[in-house]
């Protein structure tokens, strides 16, 4: 096939989503850094001109703070769904949730983790995770306040080691390996809560 024949097929490919666009920008941004990725070079991956480009994003930084809305609004969505049921009920709820959505958004909690507030959108992530955290730790406390969990562990730490557990799942977790997203699940709420069961 000549160039002149390939020319027609490259016209073509914008025919990118936003979704599918989104897709491929966090993954750049996962493998150069966001702060090292260009536009420039976000429209050379895609095959797109810089204009293509921004006729479904205004800027990188609002690619950016979607990408980063698919992991935090799962999250706190994980929380609000956490229900009424005793501490120890719903700090499994969110773990077991948190889970599900790593797996779910794995490209994107990976970016998540790996923002460092070198701009107000990571700035303003990074607030929202605290304020996860927060909540989270609020959920541990009340677990030992009821006698759920022990309470010789500070419910900061607890969440701090409990949520490291669960994000490193994006450093070694491959969704075509023998867990799936349920089992998963199942398995860090098992070694979590062990854990934390009151001696």
């Amino acid at each position: 096939m000549s160039d002149a024949d390939q020319t027609p097929a490259r016209r073509g490919r914008p025919g990118y989503d936003r979704d599918q666009i989104l897709e491929i920008a966090v993954q750049v941004f996962i493998e150069q850094g966001y702060d090292a990725t260009s536009v420039a070079s976000l429209a050379m991956r895609l095959g797109l001109s810089k204009s293509a480009l921004y006729h479904h994003f205004a800027s990188k930084e609002e690619l950016l703070e979607v990408a980063l809305e698919e992991a935090l609004g799962g999250l706190e969505g994980v929380l609000q769904d956490a229900g009424d049921g005793s501490a120890r009920a719903r700090l499994e709820q969110v773990l077991h949730g948190a889970v599900l959505v790593l797996v779910d958004k794995l490209p994107y909690v990976t970016l998540l983790l790996r923002v460092r507030g070198n701009s107000d959108v990571e700035r303003a992530a990074l607030e929202r995770r605290r304020a996860f955290d927060r909540d989270v730790t609020g959920l541990v406390r009340s677990a030992q306040a009821e006698g759920t969990v022990r309470s010789d562990v500070d419910p900061s730490v607890a969440t701090r080691l409990l949520f490291g557990m669960v994000n490193s799942i994006v450093e070694w977790y491959r969704p075509s390996g023998g867990e799936d997203a349920a089992e998963l699940a199942r398995d860090v709420l098992a070694v979590a809560l062990n854990g934390l069961v009151k001696p």
